[in-house]
């Protein structure tokens, strides 16, 4: 009986659960979010937008860029530097424009994410300190290097490296990861990162400031960016972080808010994506709860039909309902799509990132099937295929490969017809495309391994010469693959299918 009453009662919450976090109660917790999303980004307008991913992207209909700050880099005890996500087209940004913005939010109970209480601010301690160390180290060399700067006032004897933390971080939490700064500016120096156009892009040091629906601004007191002295990393947390389900009543419905509604959208948006919301937001919203499922079901399905007819990827997958709705069994759903987001110029041609002079670029294979005309062959590791403009058969190759988290040897067992293709390819004087689903994961994996076995350390095609005579490293490979996220600014490889990536290299290496 005890067992049933606690089944009963587990039942009841899971039910309850539900209920709050329906379609509707989603997407009018983030639309109220980007309200004040708006407000602060309207107190520095001159300040670009960024969002982190995923979560960051709901928010805003239009950013002008992404970045991908983890929160697990954060957790206590699990603090982390991660080279493969440098995010070193963020400080360039910064630099360019004075500051940036960025967007996230968390689930009730916090009022920043990890990945803002502590991620970003250890990565703008540890650039601070690389740059600090290369205006050192060059000081002597050329003297213009510690000469006060005529706009900022700023050398390298006043540049600040200090860890700056939100209040709520302890101090002993804080001297722990203190101790850690070193080593991490370490990892940073010999990963082949160019500090030097980091050095000369930024006037000033880079500087978290934090922002929530709880911090108190005074609108006529709003600082001038440019009259601080450092570069500020504004941190917004766009949902309310109060403690209880907030129920909310407007004229017509009633509404229960979710604080961090963006999150997780694999378990809630049932296929919609952040620019199909913002496409169609005033008539999801004002149309109300009851048909909102509906509604969702026909823009993104009309959506997979435009994308299908166009020759894009358009797979389908069906939702599976959730016991409590009284709506009916939707049809087959489209995947979310993140590479739909509306980027500005700046986002390189909507996503083919060229890597130097390689002859090698990466996307999406949404882009690939659009673009493919503009690139000699095309290396496809989505799932799904693709329609290509190119009439020869070895132009183009498909390698259906799955994320490690579905098959930890899919991409391992591909590699060896991933180099053989590109090289046969690259020794024509070919120019090559390798896409994925959604380019940043992959696709980038793929060609991290291209670049390792077929080009030297200066990033020249020399068929493999460089790579038989050298033993591969784990911070070798970590060194390219700061070389390749330097211009896929999207890349997020997964560890995974690093891992594989090393595996196979060394497998490769034996052989010769």
């Amino acid at each position: 009986m005890e067992n049933e009453a606690k089944l009963s009662i587990y039942r009841a919450a899971r039910t309850i659960k539900r209920k709050d976090n329906t379609l509707y109660n989603a997407l009018r917790s983030i639309y109220e979010d980007s309200i004040f999303v708006g407000e602060i980004s309207q107190l520095w307008p001159q300040l670009p937008l960024v969002a982190n991913l995923r979560c960051g992207l709901w928010y805003n209909p239009k950013f002008h860029s992404t970045c991908y700050f983890k929160s697990t880099d954060g957790h206590t005890n699990n603090w982390s530097f991660n080279t493969s996500r440098l995010n070193f087209h963020i400080a360039l940004l910064a630099g360019q424009k004075g500051g940036c913005i960025i967007v996230d939010s968390t689930r009730r109970g916090k009022r920043f994410p990890d990945s803002m209480s502590k991620t970003i601010p250890i990565w703008t301690c540890v650039l601070n300190r690389s740059i600090f160390n290369y205006l050192n180290k060059f000081s002597n060399a050329d003297a213009s290097l510690v000469k006060q700067d005529s706009n900022t006032g700023c050398n390298s004897h006043d540049w600040d490296c200090s860890l700056h933390l939100p209040l709520w971080v302890s101090e002993t939490e804080k001297a722990a990861i203190e101790d850690r700064l070193e080593g991490w500016t370490k990892d940073l120096e010999t990963s082949g990162a160019d500090i030097a156009i980091l050095a000369s892009c930024l006037k000033k040091p880079l500087r978290p400031l934090w922002i929530s629906q709880k911090t108190v601004i005074w609108i006529n007191e709003v600082p001038d960016y440019d009259s601080w002295d450092f570069t500020p990393i504004i941190l917004v947390s766009a949902s309310s972080t109060s403690g209880v389900t907030q129920h909310r009543t407007t004229s017509e419905f009633s509404w229960n808010y979710i604080p961090g509604a963006g999150d997780d959208e694999e378990s809630w948006a049932r296929g919609l994506s952040p620019n199909l919301f913002w496409n169609h937001a005033y008539d999801l919203i004002s149309t109300g709860p009851d048909v909102c499922n509906q509604k969702v079901a026909d823009i993104v399905e009309k959506d997979r039909i435009y994308r299908a007819r166009r020759g894009q990827d358009a797979p389908q997958i069906t939702v599976k309902p959730s016991i409590s709705e009284s709506s009916p069994c939707l049809d087959p759903l489209l995947c979310s799509d993140l590479s739909n987001i509306t980027i500005s110029s700046s986002d390189e041609e909507r996503g083919i990132f060229w890597l130097g002079s390689t002859n090698l670029a990466l996307g999406s294979s949404q882009i690939a099937a659009e673009c493919s005309s503009n690139v000699d062959c095309v290396l496809n590791c989505d799932q799904w295929p693709i329609s290509v403009h190119h009439q020869e058969a070895e132009a183009y190759l498909h390698l259906p490969i799955v994320s490690s988290k579905m098959d930890r040897f899919s991409l391992f067992n591909n590699l060896s017809s991933a180099v053989n293709f590109a090289k046969s390819n690259l020794t024509k004087g070919r120019t090559l495309l390798i896409c994925c689903h959604d380019g940043e994961d992959i696709s980038v994996c793929v060609c991290l391994a291209i670049l390792i076995s077929l080009f030297n350390d200066e990033g020249s095609f020399d068929d493999g010469k460089f790579f038989s005579e050298t033993r591969i490293t784990k911070c070798e490979m970590r060194r390219r693959l700061v070389y390749v996220c330097k211009f896929a600014i999207k890349a997020r490889p997964s560890r995974g299918n690093l891992k594989q990536v090393f595996s196979f290299l060394n497998s490769e290496v034996a052989k010769v």
